[in-house]
């Protein structure tokens, strides 16, 4: 008897369940409630909502929420879904800043943005102060030791639970190589389409790659079984600027010719050479030559 009892208890359970939802439909979710109960666990509204993930789902007044095909209820609370993804923009150019801002706040329910820096020191403030989900980070920004971006993630590796997604002009190899060595989870270039970058910015943040094409090839050359590619404490250690006045010297192009393909002062090659000299511990243009054939940056 008992058991019977139980039983029955049961099917009223499932009855009245399927009767609240019914109810839903007639005040305004819509028979797109119906189509989804195959769906699993999780809930439907007439905002067009159908997630699996009742903890992280909004929902709307009235939802229905259901398992295996079975309506479980209805609500008429508000809940919000889980946090946007915080994004934090570092390009040291206010125009491209605002234009990617303006691009990402079309999709509040995916990605806010938390801050905005325009250099070196005042992005790696800002990740240690917002400790944002992830930075938008130019390659090429003024302050610190020169080498930009590649230093911001570097020096803000104690914040883990903050990903770097790399957005540059540049495809440069050595843009790309520098600073996927320094931390960053992906690279890609301010032609990407709004709607990739937040797929990008949403990979990264899950822990994935994310690159615009080609540009992947560059990361695996560097990383990839070749024992021809410049250790971090030598690449490092030079600025974006020294890398490139550095390849074109073991070019063999002369100081004239690399002040002309640079647009910069003879005086500042002069002075770029001997930076990297220094820095690599070589004593002539070439020593530095060899070395750069040696690690095939030529």
């Amino acid at each position: 008897m008992a058991a019977l009892t139980a039983r029955w208890l049961h099917w009223l359970q499932e009855l009245a369940a399927l009767a609240a939802g019914l109810g839903a439909l007639a005040a305004g979710v819509g028979w797109q409630a119906l189509a989804a109960l195959a769906a699993g666990v999780g809930c439907t509204d007439g905002a067009g909502c159908t997630k699996t993930d009742i903890s992280s789902v909004a929902y709307k007044t009235p939802c229905i929420f259901y398992r295996e095909g079975m309506i479980l209820g209805v609500t008429n609370t508000i809940k919000y879904m889980a946090e946007p993804l915080s994004v934090l923009l570092v390009d040291d150019h206010a125009l491209i800043r605002a234009g990617v801002r303006a691009q990402l706040e079309r999709v509040p329910q995916r990605v806010t943005v938390v801050g905005e820096a325009e250099d070196v020191p005042g992005a790696i403030a800002a990740v240690h102060a917002l400790k944002p989900d992830v930075v938008l980070l130019d390659v090429h920004l003024p302050g610190g030791n020169g080498s930009g971006g590649a230093q911001v993630a570097r020096e803000c590796a104690d914040v883990s639970s903050t990903r770097f997604l790399a957005l540059s002009v540049s495809d440069a190899a050595d843009d790309v190589v520098s600073v996927i060595r320094a931390g960053a989870r992906g690279y890609v270039t301010k032609a990407i389409a709004p709607s990739d970058l937040v797929a990008a910015i949403e990979r990264v943040a899950s822990g994935d790659a994310a690159f615009s094409p080609r540009l992947a090839g560059f990361v695996l050359d560097a990383f990839g079984s070749t024992p021809a590619m410049v250790e971090d404490s030598e690449l490092d250690l030079l600025s974006n600027r020294e890398r490139e006045v550095m390849r074109l010297i073991a070019r063999g192009y002369t100081y004239k010719e690399v002040a002309s393909e640079l647009f910069i002062s003879i005086k500042t090659v002069e002075t770029h050479v001997s930076k990297v000299l220094r820095k690599l511990q070589l004593s002539n243009r070439y020593e530095l030559t060899r070395w750069a054939n040696a690690r095939n940056l030529v």
